[in-house]
Formats: structure tokens, sequence, C-alpha cells
């Protein structure tokens, strides 16, 4: 719980940091970010697992825990988790593997705050 609890506070603080700068450019690209992720044509279930793949493709760890946080609000099971895992390593190629090692890490830990 502490790993979750300190990435989203973390995240929180510095969101409110960084908006607070009323930056037209970077406000409005939080924006577009949080918009692309709303219900649509996609649901957003299917949306967050596309964010997950891509973030593991890009070797982003930050990106990886929030998109597992996501993940896991929206009721993806373990199953479906590791799915997403060979998918994006099959995508991004072995030099993803550390990066799935820390997001099973922080989705074990996700799985144990339910």
């Amino acid at each position: 719980m502490d790993q979750i609890q300190e990435f989203n506070d973390y995240r929180a603080k510095m969101n409110e940091v960084i908006l607070g700068k009323q930056n037209k450019v970077i406000n409005r690209l939080f924006n577009l970010d949080t918009n692309t992720y709303a219900e649509g044509a996609l649901s957003t279930k299917t949306k967050e697992m596309l964010g997950l793949v891509a973030s593991m493709v890009l070797r982003c760890d930050d990106c990886i825990k929030y998109h597992l946080g996501k993940c896991h609000e929206q009721g993806i099971n373990t199953d479906e988790i590791y799915e997403i895992f060979a998918v994006a390593n099959i995508v991004g190629g072995t030099i993803v593997i550390p990066h799935t090692r820390r997001a099973a890490e922080y989705w074990e830990e996700l799985s144990n705050t339910a």
C-alpha cells in the first residue's frame, strides 16, 4: 500500500504545482490526455489496456503505474493483466522485461488492496 499511496500522493502534488502555473499549452495537454481516456467508441477499459501496453513499450514506469491503477479501477483481472504484459513484451521486445517485473510487483500490491 505504501508504494501506491506514495505514487498517487506525489503525482497529485506535482500535477497541482504544474497546473497551478497556468501554462496554456501544458494545461491543454493535460486536458487532452484526460479526454482521450473518456468513454467513446472504445470503452474506458479498452483505452486503459491500450495505455498500459503503450506505456510498457515506451518503458515509462510512472505511466505503467498510472495505467495499472486505472486498470485496477476498471475491474481488469490478473489474467487479463498478464495478457496485456504479453502483448507489451511481444511488441516491445525483451527490453520490456524489467518493466514487466516492476509492473507485476505494483499489480500485486494493487491486488492486495481489494
